[in-house]
């Protein structure tokens, strides 16, 4: 009975899988084909703006004014569809060993100049014995950019930002702490929930992007934050088992051991 009632927990499982990939996979071609319009309408609205540009007529001033407030909200659309697209593809991985504070560092280089504009004073502790992980360059660039962009935005008026790496039994783990303004326990409840911001214009979807590429790297992403205190991201990547070319390279020790042996006892 216990078995019956198993598989059929594990069918219903795999069904509501199979329909969450399909649903995901229909909304993100959704938000493809909603771009190309979209760019159209763009585009007609900058051609319909420069020919109001420099007319005095009070009526066309107008047009203008509501014409530019299209084009905004068009705006926001863009980056709500190129956002969701991001968080649709988030599961699509290239992976390849890696040197985890290679690509922090540079993640951090790329961020400097708006740190330094914000008035963020980054201080990075890498620990200089992690072991290789696989990464997606790409999709990781994604993640580290997106949890800097949020923590620069909790420190609207400056502050420090605290990137940490250090090796676990497990993998290993990166810890990126602020002292920004922090986030209530509703708030925190719902950070990595997908459209929830609490931002103006946010789109709700960097860290929900973030936690996605996490966990399809094996690893998986907490918050823990106080009002007035700020937050700490802890990210935790796992060890592979077997580095590509490992097995290749253990493959032929393999065959070529045998060969020795049979020389030896040959001669």
């Amino acid at each position: 009975m216990d078995g019956n009632s198993s598989r059929v927990r594990d069918d219903v499982s795999q069904r509501l899988i199979d329909q969450y990939t399909e649903l995901a996979r229909l909304a993100g071609a959704l938000a493809h084909e909603i771009k190309n319009p979209l760019s159209t309408i763009r585009l007609n609205l900058e051609l319909l703006a420069e020919d109001f540009a420099n007319s005095d007529n009070p009526r066309e001033r107008r047009a203008l004014n509501r014409i530019q407030i299209v084009q905004r909200e068009c705006e926001r659309l863009q980056t709500i569809l190129d956002d969701f697209l991001k968080f649709t593809r988030a599961d699509r991985l290239n992976l390849e060993p890696a040197n985890l504070n290679e690509e922090i560092r540079r993640a951090l280089q790329f961020f400097e100049a708006q740190a330094r504009e914000a008035k963020i004073r980054i201080m990075d502790f890498l620990a200089s014995n992690l072991p290789t992980v696989l990464l997606d360059r790409a999709a990781f660039q994604t993640a580290l950019q997106n949890l800097l962009i949020n923590a620069l935005q909790a420190m609207p008026k400056g502050g420090e930002l605290v990137v940490r790496t250090v090796p676990s039994p497990e993998g290993v783990v990166i810890d990126l702490i602020d002292n920004g303004c922090g986030m209530d326990p509703e708030t925190l409840a719902h950070a990595f929930d997908a459209f929830f911001t609490t931002k103006r214009g946010g789109t709700g979807l960097g860290l929900p992007t973030a936690r996605r590429i996490i966990e399809a790297h094996g690893g998986c992403i907490t918050a823990q934050s106080e009002i007035g205190r700020g937050t700490q991201m802890t990210i935790k990547l796992p060890i592979p088992r077997q580095l590509p070319g490992e097995t290749v390279a253990s493959d032929e020790r393999a065959s070529e051991s045998p060969r020795t042996e049979k020389q030896v006892s040959g001669g």
